[in-house]
């Protein structure tokens, strides 16, 4: 059979990664919880630790910012890969040069659904909202709309998750 390929959407707080979480779960077998997220203050380290209590003991996990694919194809004999997520880590590529984040972002997202396990990646649906007022923010908001039509070209499933419900679009 071959691995799964999903990208699970959803705004915040919508249930995207308890769904995701459970998707990995039934996938059976090893699961590697690779988390993007920087502790930049104290409610992102809050949220981060809120995640981590969250994951199963037997989870493996890797805090990566960037560079998620090298590290992974080095190190992992896992059943599935659970990315959490392509949000921030466009926003990591972002800190580092704004014009590449976004073409970088997508061929690290290639490059990690070119490994030979199941792939979960979570990532937010930011273009349903306000218009936002930066120009930064709104570069952000097309980037990572761009990015999420990418993965959802590439993944073999697409959820959408509202209200910790799921919807399949793919």
């Amino acid at each position: 059979m071959a691995a799964r390929q999903v990208l699970v959407l959803g705004g915040a707080r919508s249930g995207k990664s308890s769904f995701a979480e459970r998707l990995a779960a039934e996938c059976g077998g090893a699961v590697l919880y690779v988390a993007t997220a920087v502790a930049v203050d104290v409610e992102m380290a809050d949220r981060i630790a809120h995640h981590r209590a969250r994951r199963p003991a037997a989870w493996q996990t890797i805090e990566a910012p960037t560079g998620l694919a090298p590290r992974l194809m080095a190190s992992v004999d896992v059943t599935t890969i659970l990315v959490e997520d392509l949000t921030l880590l466009l926003s990591n590529h972002m800190a580092h040069d704004v014009a590449t984040a976004e073409d970088t972002t997508i061929r690290e997202m290639e490059a990690l659904l070119a490994i030979e396990t199941n792939m979960i990646l979570v990532s937010n649906e930011v273009g349903m909202g306000l218009v936002p007022m930066e120009p930064l923010s709104r570069h952000f908001r097309d980037a990572l709309g761009r990015v999420n039509q990418a993965a959802a070209t590439a993944c073999s499933e697409v959820y959408f998750v509202v209200a910790g419900l799921p919807l399949k679009f793919k």
